[in-house]
C-alpha cells in the first residue's frame, strides 16, 4: 500500500509541479508595515482560482498521506523521542525538496529574492518549526487526544478568523456548516466523548492552540509566496528554516538520539512521504483553492489514520469515533461542494467589492 500510494503521489506532484513552474510569477509583492503579509494581502489576492478540482484532490491526496504518519510510526515500534522524530522529520523533507529541486532544474537561489520574500520564507519556516514543536509539547501536557483535535480541529477555524480579518473574506455558511462537522468529527475521532479521559491542562491546550494558529499562518503565507515563485521554492526554504530550528531544540530537550534501524526506515518514511511529497501537492493546491478550504479539506487526515488504525493496527475503535469519521467525511464533502461551485471573483471585482467576497471565492 505504501509503494502504490508514494508512486501515485509522486505522479500527481510531478505533474502538478510541472505546471506549477510554467505559471509562476517573476517575484512578489513588498510586504504590508505588518511586516508578515506581503501588501496586497490586505486586499485579498487578486489571482483568481484556476482549477478548484484540481486543488481539491492535491488537498485530499496530501491529507491520506499525512494519516499515515501515526501508523508508520507505530509499525516501527520507534523509541525514539517525539522531538527528534519530528525534528527529523523536517530534515528529511527538506533534504528531499532539495534534492527534487536539483533533479527537477530548478534554480533556490536565496539572493534572487527581494527582502520581503526572505522575510516570508523565513516566518513560514518558523510557523512550520512552531507547529511541530507546539504540537508535540502540547500533547505532553494535555495527551495525545485532546492535543490532537485542538490542534487539527483549531487550525481551520484560525485560517478563517485570519482570512476575515487579513483579507476581509466572509465566511460563507456553507464552510461554516462543513467545517464545523469536520471539526467536531475529528473531536470524536480524537475521543473526546469521554470526559473522564480529558486532562485540560492550562499550558498544554494553549501549545496546541498555538500550534494551530502556527499551521493556519503559515498555509496562508506560503499561499501568498507560492503565487510568485514555485511551490518547490517555498517548501524548500520553509522545510529548510524549520529544520534548522528544529534539530537543536531537539538536541537540549532530549540530548543526542541512539537511532535503530526501525527509526530510521520510519523516519525516511514520513519525512519524504508524509512531510515531502504531502507538503508539496499541498502548497500546490493553495494556487487553485483558498487557504480556508485547503485546511478544512486536509481533516481527511484524522479520518485515514483511524481506519488504519482499525485495519492495520487492529486498534478498537468505538462508536461515537465512528460517528465522527461520518461527520468528518461529510463536512469535507460539503467544503468542497462549495469550493467546486463557487465564482471566482475577478482581479476588477476583487478591488471593487472587497467585503462581499466569500472565501470559496479566492
Amino acid at each position: 500500500m505504501r509503494c502504490g500510494a508514494t508512486a501515485a503521489s509522486a505522479h500527481a506532484a510531478c505533474a502538478a509541479l510541472a505546471d506549477d513552474r510554467g505559471e509562476g510569477r517573476a517575484e512578489i509583492e513588498s510586504f504590508s508595515t505588518l511586516g508578515a503579509l506581503p501588501a496586497g494581502t490586505m486586499r485579498g489576492m487578486d489571482t483568481p482560482l484556476r482549477n478548484p478540482r484540481l486543488g481539491i484532490a492535491l488537498v485530499l491526496l496530501a491529507a491520506f498521506l499525512w494519516g499515515t504518519t501515526g501508523t508508520a510510526r507505530a509499525l516501527a515500534d520507534s523509541g525514539l523521542a517525539a522531538s527528534w522524530f519530528g525534528s527529523l522529520r523536517l530534515f528529511v523533507a527538506a533534504l528531499f525538496f532539495a534534492a527534487l529541486s536539483a533533479l527537477s532544474g530548478s534554480r533556490v537561489r536565496a539572493a534572487a529574492s527581494p527582502a520581503a520574500s526572505r522575510s516570508g520564507f523565513a516566518l513560514a519556516g518558523l510557523c512550520m518549526a512552531g507547529y511541530n514543536l507546539a504540537f508535540f509539547a502540547g500533547i505532553h501536557f494535555t495527551g495525545i487526544a485532546l492535543g490532537t483535535a485542538l490542534a487539527l480541529g483549531s487550525g481551520p477555524l484560525w485560517t478563517g478568523l485570519l482570512q476575515a480579518l487579513l483579507l476581509r473574506r466572509r465566511p460563507s455558511a456553507s464552510w461554516c456548516t462543513g467545517t464545523g462537522l469536520a471539526v467536531l468529527g475529528g473531536a470524536l475521532m480524537a475521543g473526546l466523548a469521554d470526559a473522564d479521559g480529558i486532562d485540560a491542562n492550562a499550558t498544554g491546550v494553549t501549545l496546541c492552540l498555538g500550534a494551530g494558529l502556527c499551521y493556519a499562518v503559515y498555509t496562508l503565507v506560503t499561499q501568498r509566496l507560492g503565487a510568485g515563485v514555485p511551490a518547490l521554492t517555498v517548501t524548500l526554504r520553509a522545510f529548510a528554516i524549520a529544520a534548522l530550528v528544529a534539530l537543536p531544540l531537539a538536541w537540549i530537550s532530549a540530548g543526542v538520539p541512539t537511532l535503530q534501524q526501525a527509526d530510521v526506515l520510519a523516519v525516511l518514511y514520513v519525512g519524504v512521504v508524509t512531510a515531502g511529497v504531502s507538503y508539496l501537492l499541498f502548497g500546490l493546491a493553495l494556487r487553485h483553492i483558498s487557504a480556508a478550504t485547503g485546511v478544512t479539506l486536509a481533516l481527511l487526515e484524522p479520518v485515514v489514520a483511524c481506519v488504519l488504525a482499525a485495519t492495520v493496527l487492529g486498534e478498537s475503535v468505538s462508536g461515537p469515533a465512528w460517528l465522527g469519521l461520518v461527520l468528518a467525511i461529510g463536512g469535507v464533502a460539503v467544503v468542497m461542494r462549495a469550493e467546486l461551485h463557487a465564482v471566482p471573483a475577478t482581479p476588477a471585482s476583487a478591488h471593487a467589492k472587497p467585503r462581499e467576497r466569500s472565501w470559496q471565492a479566492g
